[in-house]
């Protein structure tokens, strides 16, 4: 013996958890990974089936129509159980609304793959957007507990690029795997997708519970329900029939009975949760002055971007009778301006007023769709496309510091439902957008109707410019300078 004492020995390194500035690397770094490729998954499960529509209708003998509930079930779905979800993630932990959401949409997609008739593929994809949901949910505030302060801006952008190349994706992976296999695999994909991501989001993702969770109340998740499906149906309804040419009174009434539903049974659920102290929707983040105009700013620009998007293939199909490829392959300069955009938006937000960056970017989407309804009579592909990409990159120059000014404005422990509002945001404004579309093609001519519409999108544009400008004193308080 030495005299000397023994080295202890060495006690098991704990797993590096969150702190209030991010994951340490190389967490970080698998967490990222984790984060954007759930995200592109459920953006992906949500456009990927379109292309495949009409064969899936022949091999169940089912109609068209029915069909184009295999989409809507999935989106409907999303929408429904978006807020809760983002609720359970702040009471239950978003890492685990997140694997629970990873794991539905894994058993849902073999559900789906070797379903034997149309309805119980529609019921699958139900449920697989529930599962979608809670990747969603849970998004926003999974990237704002994973990246320093100082990087959430890069961060909020990747996210973004991440969505928009796996919206302009599902159609192209869509078409690769029907020309060697059958639609079944279109659900079979996501089964080693969905392994991997359990995998790593087990040993990746933050751990994180509220100190304040909120309690789910069932009338509220079903008064939550009710709201956004009487919403959606009757945008569905409305947009359907005019796309279609037959939005006759009968129709028309219908669709308006339903929203008319929609917004009662709103108001009674807001009224609701203005008495909860944690409420399901979380109307009590709108008496953060920051926060509510922030949202005016997101409902608006996701307003004029669904009128852009939905209105420039009437333009290109019908007005100008382009051809279905010529027309996606134009399309793609939109999201190919928002991806070259939106690294530059992450390296600014944080840097500059927010308020101010997305006040610019609304400005150049509103010029692009502007410049878009006064196309001369013979447009080249030159002339179509560098105003989609304008529009694109507008938008990504709106949304980055937008979405940093949501997530951050509110508490930390409402990180989820600053998350789910941040969701809402979009989908109200998207619906809102897909309404008035669908009343101007109703009351004005084929000829006339989109370019009205790309005009309504400008000034919705330019109203959210005015949202976002207003807000610029109150992110530079909060910045304390």
């Amino acid at each position: 013996m030495t005299g000397e004492p023994a080295a202890p020995a060495q006690a098991p390194q704990p797993a590096p958890v969150v702190t209030d500035d991010g994951l340490p690397q190389p967490q970080r770094r698998r967490a990222i990974v984790t984060i954007l490729l759930g995200i592109a998954v459920a953006v992906l499960d949500g456009t990927i089936v379109t292309l495949a529509l009409p064969r899936i209708a022949t091999d169940f003998h089912a109609t068209a129509a029915s069909s184009i509930w295999i989409v809507n079930a999935y989106q409907l779905a999303v929408l429904v159980t978006l807020i809760p979800c983002a609720a359970l993630g702040d009471r239950f932990g978003y890492r685990r609304v997140y694997l629970c959401g990873v794991a539905t949409m894994l058993v849902t997609s073999l559900g789906a793959m070797l379903a034997p008739s149309m309805p119980a593929l529609i019921a699958w994809r139900a449920v697989q957007g529930m599962g979608a949901a809670g990747i969603m949910g849970v998004n926003a505030a999974l990237v704002r507990l994973t990246y320093p302060r100082h990087l959430l801006g890069r961060g909020m952008a990747l996210n973004s690029v991440t969505v928009a190349v796996a919206a302009v994706a599902g159609p192209t992976l869509a078409a690769a795997i029907l020309s060697h296999t059958s639609w079944h695999w279109l659900f079979g994909i996501n089964l080693p997708l969905g392994l991997g991501l359990l995998w790593l989001g087990q040993r990746s993702l933050p751990p994180h519970r509220s100190p304040t969770p909120a309690r789910l109340h069932p009338l509220d998740v079903l008064l939550n329900a009710a709201m956004f499906s009487l919403v959606f149906l009757g945008v569905e309804q409305l947009g359907t029939r005019a796309g279609a040419g037959s939005l006759n009174a009968r129709a028309a009434a219908l669709a308006v009975a339903l929203l008319l539903g929609g917004l009662v049974v709103g108001v009674v659920f807001v009224r609701g949760q203005l008495r909860r102290d944690v409420p399901l929707l979380p109307v009590d983040l709108m008496r953060i002055p920051v926060f509510a105009l922030s949202m005016c700013t997101s409902v608006t620009a996701f307003a004029a971007q669904a009128l852009g998007q939905i209105a420039v293939p009437f333009l290109l199909l019908v007005n100008q009778g382009r051809s279905a490829a010529e027309t996606g392959l134009l399309m793609a300069a939109w999201p190919v301006g928002s991806m070259a955009t939106a690294p530059v938006a992450g390296r600014l937000t944080g840097r500059y007023n927010a308020g101010v960056l997305s006040a610019i970017g609304m400005a150049v989407m509103a010029v692009g769709l502007a410049s878009l309804a006064l196309l001369p009579t013979a447009p080249t592909h030159v002339d179509i496309g560098w105003r989609l990409a304008l529009c694109g990159a507008g938008f990504a120059l709106f949304q980055t510091p937008n979405n940093f000014t949501i997530v951050t404005s509110a508490p930390a422990a409402r990180a989820g439902g600053a998350g789910g509002m941040l969701g809402t945001a979009r989908l109200t404004g998207q619906s809102a957008g897909a309404v008035l579309l669908a009343i101007v093609l109703a009351t004005a001519s084929q000829q006339s109707g989109p370019t009205l519409a790309l005009g309504l999108g400008a000034a919705c544009a330019v109203a959210a410019g005015l949202f976002s400008l207003s807000r610029r004193s109150g992110i530079r308080a909060a910045a304390g300078g």
